[in-house]
């Protein structure tokens, strides 16, 4: 008897496809530390293990689809003692010299800078040392390609290597002495080395996420320096709190930036609307400010504004008109980098109380979209102008 025709209608379901337990997943993603001072030197690492981990990790994206990762898994003592030696001399042992230095002079060395120096210090212990590289050189014109196709894989080794109780370090100061590396280890020309991964079983697994910028001071919204408090659909208006951000790096101590985001009529010299500023009270925590503005659409006005952040040489923030419920928020917030560098980070929220942009958006609702966008574009420019005025007189050399 033939097969009757099946007249179902086709399954036009969308598939679930989420990861069933995305705990499992995050806490993993959130808890992929630099491990250093505590990895097992003691405890060997079973092979199993580690091809498991690289099995994984190379399911990461490739560059058209050529599978041209290669891994170097390096576990003989003495090769590991040489590969040390190398990274001891490509600036290891300049680590550890600076951090002995620092504690022999009674002072306490940066904890990042500690941890390194100890991984230097021990780093032939490591009982597993895996060089991870690509088949291709890198042409130096700027193309994406060749690390686009390594970095992920060796990334996900990592995490991959967490969630089984390992723990790894992201190192490349090896590479200052790639050519010894690559002698040593007998990779042949035309293969690039990326990184190298100190592997071992983690002592304890208390591993907790790092303390990181909230993500809406880090996230962008379709244009470079635009913020959102709050979500949005994609839409600009005031109920998401739009703000912007400019930061610039600037070769000067954080000591010399302060002294100039506090001179408050300096942004005036830079700015097309800030005209004038100054203190009405001694500079500090509450204090007020007194500035007056131009826009060629609105006129002249003249603001009050109110310190809400005065922590010296990192923090100096205001708000405009009400401090309870303020026009806009601005904040100078500056980062110590290396080098007697800052970073110098510039922002601004609009809103939640009234303003001459609330009352713009009232009498023409249909253009608030339009009209926030404007004075976003507005904020920005003058910002920049401002910053980078600030990075030029930081950058300069005293009268």
């Amino acid at each position: 008897m033939p097969d009757r025709p099946d007249t179902r209608a086709p399954d036009t379901r969308v598939p679930d496809t989420r990861v069933p337990d995305t705990r499992a997943v995050d806490h993993v993603l959130a808890t992929t530390r630099a491990v250093r001072r505590r990895l097992d030197l003691t405890r060997p690492v079973d092979e199993s293990l580690l091809l498991e981990c690289i099995e994984l990790a190379e399911q990461a994206p490739t560059g058209g689809g050529i599978q041209s990762r290669r891994w170097i898994v390096v576990r003989d003592p003495r090769t590991r003692a040489a590969l040390a030696g190398i990274y001891r001399d490509a600036g290891g042992q300049a680590l550890i010299d600076h951090v002995e230095s620092v504690r022999a002079g009674g002072g306490t060395p940066d904890p990042v800078a500690a941890s390194a120096a100890h991984l230097a210090r021990h780093l032939e212990e490591v009982p597993v040392l895996v060089v991870v590289c690509i088949h291709g050189t890198h042409d130096g014109s700027g193309r994406p390609g060749l690390f686009d196709s390594v970095l992920q894989a060796a990334w996900s080794f990592c995490l991959a290597a967490r969630a089984r109780g390992l723990g790894t370090a992201w190192t490349t100061l090896h590479l200052q002495r790639r050519e010894e590396a690559a002698q040593l280890l007998r990779i042949p020309n035309g293969v690039t080395q990326v990184v190298l991964l100190p592997v071992a079983h983690t002592i304890g697994d208390e591993f907790r996420p790092a303390r990181r910028r909230p993500v809406r001071d880090i996230v962008y919204f379709d244009r470079w320096g635009y913020l959102n408090e709050h979500p949005s659909d994609g839409t600009p208006s005031l109920a998401v709190g739009p703000g912007v951000v400019v930061e610039r790096d600037i070769e000067a101590p954080a000591a010399r930036v302060w002294e100039l985001v506090t001179d408050v009529n300096l942004p005036a010299r830079f700015s097309e609307e800030l005209q004038e500023a100054r203190w009405l009270d001694e500079p500090g925590p509450g204090a007020r400010i007194e500035g007056r503005n131009r826009h060629p659409n609105i006129g002249e006005w003249t603001t009050i504004s109110h310190v809400t952040a005065w922590e010296p040489e990192r923090l100096f923030g205001w708000a405009v008109s009400d401090p309870h419920e303020p026009g806009a928020r601005w904040h100078f917030e500056l980062e110590r980098l290396s080098g007697r560098r800052t970073r110098l980070r510039f922002v601004v929220h609009l809103g939640p109380g009234p303003s001459g942009l609330t009352a713009a958006v009232e009498a023409m609702p249909d253009r608030e979209a339009a009209i926030v966008s404007a004075r976003r574009r507005e904020h920005a420019a003058n910002m920049a102008r401002v910053v980078d005025g600030i990075r030029e007189l930081a950058e300069s050399p005293p009268a």
